[in-house]
Parts: C-alpha cells; structure tokens; sequence
C-alpha cells in the first residue's frame, strides 16, 4: 500500500501531475458534463457504446477516469493509480481510433480526424508519474507518511 502513495518532495511530480491533470480536466469535463463543447454524460455513454461498440462499463470507466482522475492528480492523491489508467486510456484511444489517422493531430483539416501525437505526450507525462510519484505539496505524500 505505501508503494502507491509513496513519493519524494521533489518539483518534478508536481509539475507533472498539475500539467496533466489540467490538460485532462477539460477532455474528462466535456464527457461528463457536457463542459467545453462537449457532449456530457449520456452523450458520451451512447457515443462510446453505440457508435464504437464499447462496453458500457469501459465508457463509464473512461469518463470518471478522466474527469476524477484529473482532479486527484490536481490534488496529487491516488497519483500513480491515475496516471496507470491514463496511460490504458490513451493507449484504448490510439488503438481504436487514433492509430489509422496516423501521428500528427489535424492541424491543417487535411485528414479524417486527429492523429495519436497528443495521446503518447499523455502516455509520456503519466510514464514519468509513475515512476516518480506525485511530488511536492500531495495528499499521497501525507497518505505515505500516515502509513509508514
């Protein structure tokens, strides 16, 4: 259990976890909310389950996942759970949608939808949070020292 929470007081981890946490908020609030553009939970839902064939249980994981995901790591708790299931995430995204598109995003509205480069800087930022945990100024760091 400590493994989990453990972490130093470095700055590394927390400069991950804030950059990826705030990057992801907005994709996990346009699934659940329906914040930015998006099409909110049920939207989503039939999205996911009816158009890509998803199972229910996958959708749903994805939608909390990114949206409370994000807020833990803004908190820094439940840091390497979180960036492991971001990584599952991306990786599920770039194998069922993103990978016959090609690397680059649509930059230019040249292609039939966005390419898998932003997914592997999400793989990328939640790796290095796995390896280095959450950082200065995280809940993990109290919840490790309440454990030890």
């Amino acid at each position: 259990m400590k493994a989990l929470f453990n972490t130093d007081d470095g700055w590394s981890g927390l400069i991950l976890r804030l950059t990826l946490g705030l990057v992801m908020l907005p994709h996990g609030a346009q699934k659940l909310l329906g914040w930015f553009g998006g099409i909110g939970f049920d939207g989503t839902m039939g999205f996911f389950t009816q158009k890509m064939g998803l199972p229910w249980i996958v959708a749903f994981l994805v939608i909390m996942g990114e949206f409370f995901g994000s807020l833990g790591l803004l908190a820094g708790l439940l840091t390497r759970f979180t960036a492991a299931s971001f990584i599952v995430i991306m990786l599920g995204a770039i194998l069922t949608v993103h990978l016959p598109v090609g690397f680059f995003m649509n930059w230019f509205g040249q292609q039939q939808g966005e390419g898998y480069e932003y997914h592997l800087l999400v793989i990328g930022l939640a790796a290095a949070l796995l390896v280095t945990g959450a950082g200065r100024w995280s809940m993990d760091r109290v919840v490790a020292e309440r454990v030890a």
